[in-house]
């Protein structure tokens, strides 16, 4: 067995299950989140504790074993409290706002940067701190890649967008030249 794969999954109070030709609809208080289960994984639910069997020991179903299992997991947990990520921005003149669903980025660039909300992310600015918040985990890591991506960090100064704790290393600029005697 797979060891992420045979771990049960407990469902929380005010959370529903519920599973029809492959798919696990995972509903709860932040919304609802389907989760497509590949063919020879099963799911069962026993009082509000799910687990997920496979059929053979394939290579390849021991994979989709532990997969199937952290995205249903995932589905659980984002219903329930939901995932979010911080980014920083670092850099003189930088900053971020929000207005009309859009996250509106001034980061160095001649013009400024718009990057509309997806129907099931939201976006919130502190300061020089971007929050990316919604249900599915996904979702929200490819949101705050897509953000960082307008400007990573630069490894001579650190301006630009990094993730919050993202360590980057500053490299050297040239040697002053000195005069030879």
């Amino acid at each position: 067995m797979s060891r992420i794969g045979k771990q049960p999954i407990a469902v929380p109070e005010g959370v529903t299950v519920t599973q029809s030709d492959g798919v696990v609809s995972v509903k709860g208080p932040k919304g609802t989140i389907p989760v497509e289960l590949p063919k020879g994984i099963t799911l069962s639910n026993d009082n509000q504790v799910l687990t997920l069997t496979r059929k053979n020991d394939e290579i390849n179903q021991k994979a989709l074993h532990g997969l199937s299992r952290s995205l249903v997991a995932n589905a659980v947990t984002g219903v329930t409290e939901g995932f979010s990520k911080t980014l920083e921005i670092k850099g003189v003149g930088y900053r971020a706002k929000v207005a009309d669903a859009t996250l509106i980025l001034t980061v160095g660039y001649s013009h400024l940067v718009e990057i509309k909300q997806p129907e099931d992310i939201t976006f919130l600015v502190k300061g020089s701190k971007i929050i990316v918040s919604g249900i599915n985990k996904y979702n929200v890591g490819e949101t705050a890649a897509t953000i960082r991506r307008v400007r990573p960090p630069d490894a001579y100064k650190g301006k630009g967008i990094r993730y919050e704790g993202e360590y980057v290393r500053i490299k050297p600029g040239k040697a002053a030249k000195t005069a030879a005697a």
